[in-house]
């Protein structure tokens, strides 16, 4: 099982109280990363670390109940606070890095009541990142009486992919477009991710997602009630998907021309299309799709290692940049339960929580 944790209270002493319980994880990811962006990003500390402090001084006028909360873990992990700051806009500078590289991660998709087998909004997804990273399970109760199950990496502050108690659910999948850029500021995926966790509705979660400035590329599968919406977004441009049965997304865009993003030249790309393909496939090989079919479907193994259930490559080992299915989650909008395993799921069993 994933580290599991109840958080309450204003965003500082969420922010303590994360930092205390996972110390020690949050003290390996800050070492595991640090070396992904000098070896993988060819990015020193220094550099690292004057980023991050350039991204917290934006994130206190941005948002100051998360700053808040990263000075609470830094406080609780004692940590310094910058080094907690660039933790939490890794995706940034990560991906902006990476520019012409395929993202590794993150095949989603939701399942629209009309065609599940209890007539209820499903979403879920493959959460597949650099191997021996420390994700955990948070269960938040909010100041204002909101809940909120959420899965998130050691160290960064309010949840990533979840659903809250308004039957609010989000999965995400990375993205790059031409433009993406850390130096602009807008206002981070995870800061982003944060504030649609705490939405009451799919309309405000959306408005959060399509505001500008926008300065790096991804892609957020939103869900609530009967309706699901793919919103893919990029410094550009916003592109919105829906349809009448299911929704999949992976780490390319659908139809970027459409919409006028322009995307680099990507070695891998399709790999990314594999999984997207692999997955809608599978979830239309049952005519009303439950549980069990759902999780069936996330352990495909069809093109392993580079299938919807991601495992590493001995390519990847020799490179000494592993990926794989860090987590897998299920949750169903309309009972508010929520499925997770610890690793791929073809290996490791589902647990069950419930907001």
């Amino acid at each position: 099982m994933l580290p599991y944790l109840q958080l309450s209270g204003p965003p500082y002493e969420q922010g303590h109280q994360q930092g205390t319980a996972w110390a020690e994880q949050i003290a390996h990811n800050l070492e595991l990363y640090f070396r992904r962006f000098e070896v993988e990003c060819r990015l020193s500390p220094s550099e690292a670390r004057a980023r991050g402090g350039r991204y917290l001084q934006a994130i206190r006028e941005q948002n100051p109940a998360y700053a808040q909360g990263l000075e609470g873990i830094a406080a609780g992990s004692g940590q310094p606070l910058v080094d907690i700051a660039t933790l939490n806009v890794r995706y940034e500078i990560v991906y902006y890095q990476f520019a012409h590289e395929a993202p590794n991660g993150c095949t989603a998709f939701a399942l629209m009541p009309a065609h599940s087998a209890d007539g209820h909004l499903w979403l879920g997804q493959n959460w597949d990142w650099m191997e021996g990273v420390k994700g955990a399970l948070q269960h938040i109760t909010e100041p204002d009486g909101t809940r909120i199950l959420a899965f998130t990496e050691a160290g960064i502050f309010g949840g990533k992919i979840g659903l809250n108690s308004h039957g609010l659910g989000l999965c995400i999948n990375g993205l790059v477009s031409l433009g993406d850029n850390w130096a602009g500021l807008g206002k981070p995926f995870h800061l982003r991710t944060y504030e649609v966790l705490r939405q009451k509705t799919l309309a405000e979660a959306q408005k959060i997602l399509v505001a500008e400035p926008r300065t790096a590329s991804g892609n957020f599968l939103l869900g609530q009630g009967e309706r699901a919406v793919d919103i893919e977004v990029s410094p550009k441009a916003v592109a919105l998907w829906q349809d009448e049965r299911q929704l999949v997304h992976a780490n390319h865009y659908l139809a970027p021309e459409r919409y006028g993003i322009e995307v680099p030249p990507i070695e891998w790309l399709d790999r990314s299309h594999h999984r997207a393909e692999r997955l809608a496939l599978r979830l239309s090989e049952v005519e009303k799709p439950g549980l069990e079919d759902l999780q069936a479907a996330l352990r495909d193994r069809e093109g392993a290692p580079y299938a919807v259930c991601r495992t590493a490559s001995p390519e990847e080992y020799a490179l000494g940049e592993p990926y794989r299915t860090i987590v897998s989650v299920i949750m169903n909008l309309g009972t508010k339960e929520l499925w997770i395993s610890d690793g791929p799921p073809h290996e490791n069993p589902y647990v069950r929580y419930q907001v």
